[in-house]
């Protein structure tokens, strides 16, 4: 019989698989866009964008090279309290909080104006990313005022919506493949879901104190 202890153990061990699946997921999808082409992939439905506003394909560019570190890093600084890697935090935590409030963000907001699916996908992204820069910046805030249990908290809320880069994709293959949605319905619907149920399932987890 596993003890409570192994049942969380291998329960971790699952999400670390998980992770660094999807994770690899991801990173193809990055790749994709190496070398530069604003004929391929997502962009071939943003032509408007790419040919009427120049500065798109810059944000573009910068929120897709550096999500994918955003993502290894803020896994990294979670993850390194189980494995030891106490040292190792506090480096990687500052790339993962960088990242995010110079660039991630900045240029996740920017791209969210100009989201498909209309006006609700264009205020979800948005939102997103606002509230993704503001808990990055809590967190950092509350880290150089040495308060780690608040600072803890508001770095899982940051991972969450983090984490949207990976849940948007996920509902949108399981939509599309009960549902069969026109593609614009799709981009309001993930537009939300990918990042809503996140944030709830944190605030849950922080309310009932496993966090």
């Amino acid at each position: 019989m596993f003890s409570a202890k192994r049942y969380i153990t291998f329960f971790k061990i699952l999400l670390i698989l998980g992770f660094v699946y999807f994770f690899w997921l991801m990173l193809k999808i990055t790749l994709e866009y190496i070398p530069l082409d604003p004929n391929i992939s997502f962009l071939m439905i943003k032509q408007t964008e790419v040919e009427q506003r120049p500065e798109y394909l810059y944000f573009f560019y910068t929120h897709v090279y550096t999500s994918i570190f955003v993502l290894l890093s803020g896994f990294l600084a979670i993850v390194r309290k189980d494995f030891g890697w106490k040292s190792f935090h506090k480096n990687i935590g500052k790339i993962y909080i960088f990242l995010i409030l110079i660039l991630a963000a900045p240029s996740g907001i920017y791209m969210g104006l100009f989201a498909n699916g209309g006006i609700s996908s264009k205020i979800s992204f948005v939102v997103l990313g606002i509230s993704w820069w503001f808990s990055t910046f809590k967190a950092y805030q509350l880290a150089r005022q040495k308060k780690f249990t608040e600072h803890k908290q508001w770095m899982w809320r940051s991972f969450a919506f983090t984490v949207s880069a990976i849940t948007l994709r996920f509902w949108k293959v399981i939509i599309v493949y009960l549902f069969h949605p026109n593609p614009m319905d799709v981009y309001q619907i993930i537009a939300w879901l990918g990042w809503i149920p996140n944030i709830l399932l944190i605030e849950y987890l922080i309310t009932k104190k496993q966090i």
